[in-house]
């Protein structure tokens, strides 16, 4: 890690977003949105645990639904005022001839999801249907990090969230990558000490202890929940998966917010991961497994894993990214001894 969700052949990422320099809470626009392409084929799935989901076209990936193939994932900003921006990426891929071939065209199945960031832009300024075409046609392999797309509005308790993104290509020849648009209500730096939750990861990041006023500043400004909750996120790997093996897949990457984000899963969130499959890659079944068990379990497994962590990777990439927008301040800005 880090490396970014688009090591997985095929998917490619763009982001577009308004950002006013000068603005203030609630007045100018800080919002955007992110858009996850996919190549013809991918089969996806979704898991929601947060308590207030803003959502579309989540329901037909319902391992049980008729439809397998996803063309694209929209993660953006403007509450579900932004589910909008799904309508311009339907433009764009119909544009492209992609979709469920129809009588008469295509239909292009999207997914979305959404985070409330209405009080940092401000209520008016939200994402529309321009925003996803504009973001599907700047879609390639620089994946983006920080302050960009959907994470330019977030907030992660009182700090700057964002945008964040890993892959880890495990032993048996298979990439699972990770895209998080981190705008939670819980905190992903622990008040108490100033670093990440996520310990074990404190030093391949290269952070430090912060001197203890750093601490305690930090400490006084995260007392209350902030209004901004939701964290959305899309993994992917290159593996050939079953729509019911991404939806465990999905379930199985929810531990990496539930790693780095504390708390997590609120009734205040609405905390949301898409996972995808392209099936580049066909990893031989294990010949002793049981015959009552399907063959797809260790595979499962082993990607599930990765997907957790390379998502509790991508959260932190996204707070060590953020740039500062409306005087929410950073982890860099609030606490820079953790960086010396």
């Amino acid at each position: 890690m880090p490396g970014a969700i688009t090591d997985v052949g095929g998917i490619r990422v763009g982001h577009h977003h308004v950002l006013d320099p000068d603005a203030a809470l609630g007045s100018g626009w800080a919002t955007g949105t992110t858009v996850v392409l996919t190549p013809p084929g991918t089969v996806g799935a979704v898991d929601g645990r947060g308590g207030a989901p803003g959502t579309r076209e989540t329901d037909l990936l319902d391992p049980g639904n008729s439809v397998r193939h996803v063309d694209a994932v929209v993660l953006t900003g403007g509450s579900a005022f932004g589910l909008a921006a799904a309508d311009g990426v339907m433009t764009w891929l119909e544009e492209q001839e992609r979709g469920v071939a129809m009588d008469g065209g295509v239909v292009p199945i999207v997914p979305a999801a959404v985070i409330f960031d209405l009080p940092v832009g401000g209520w008016q300024c939200r994402p529309t249907a321009d925003f996803g075409y504009r973001a599907a046609a700047a879609a390639g392999s620089d994946t983006g990090i920080g302050t960009v797309g959907a994470g330019v509005g977030a907030r992660a308790g009182v700090l700057k969230g964002g945008v964040g993104t890993a892959s880890v290509t495990l032993d048996i020849g298979v990439t699972v990558g990770a895209l998080v648009v981190v705008n939670s209500a819980g905190d992903v730096v622990d008040p108490g000490t100033g670093l990440p939750w996520l310990a074990h990861h404190i030093e391949d990041f290269g952070l430090v202890a912060p001197p203890a006023d750093q601490v305690a500043a930090y400490a006084d400004r995260h007392s209350e929940f902030g209004p901004l909750n939701t964290t959305i996120a899309v993994v992917a790997t290159d593996a050939a998966l079953s729509k019911a093996a991404c939806r465990r897949v999905a379930v199985a990457a929810q531990d990496g917010l539930a790693r780095t984000i504390r708390p997590c899963h609120t009734p205040l969130d609405g905390d949301t991961v898409f996972a995808l499959a392209t099936g580049a890659v066909e990893v031989d079944p294990d010949p002793t497994l049981p015959a009552s068990m399907s063959p797809e379990v260790p595979l499962m497994t082993a990607v599930g894993a990765a997907a957790a962590d390379v998502l509790a990777g991508a959260v932190l990439v996204a707070m060590l990214a953020a740039e500062p927008v409306a005087g929410i301040p950073t982890y860099r800005g609030l606490l820079p001894g953790a960086f010396e």
